[in-house]
């Protein structure tokens, strides 16, 4: 059994929708997320290079465990287009146990 602190929200951000898609669609055809929901468009303001910068990106939030993080920052890192991926993983306090359920059926075996 996976305990609640394993669960995770790994967030990033991409240029376009379809760049996100792909994404999406690698991490949980490799079993690496259960499911990633895309938000967007979103503005981003950030700088960059010494530079103030604006862009619309859009957001990807990746539903998975700890024992796979480092492999799905990797993929993420291999499809993303950004010299620097913002890669966040944030632990979910609580989630009902019928989804978990659900995700673990979703993810790579150990």
């Amino acid at each position: 059994m996976v305990a609640m602190s394993d669960i995770l929200e790994v967030t990033t951000t991409l240029e376009t929708a379809e760049q996100a898609e792909m994404l999406a669609e690698k991490v949980v055809q490799e079993r690496l997320a259960a499911c990633v929901q895309i938000t967007g468009p979103i503005t981003s303001v950030y700088s960059w290079q010494g530079k103030l910068c604006k862009s619309t990106e859009y957001r990807c939030t990746i539903k998975t465990i700890g024992r796979l993080l480092d492999p799905l920052m990797e993929a993420i890192r291999d499809l993303h287009p950004y010299d620097v991926a913002e890669i966040l993983a944030t632990p979910v306090v609580k989630a009902s146990s019928d989804y978990v359920q659900w995700m673990l059926q979703q993810l790579r075996e150990p």
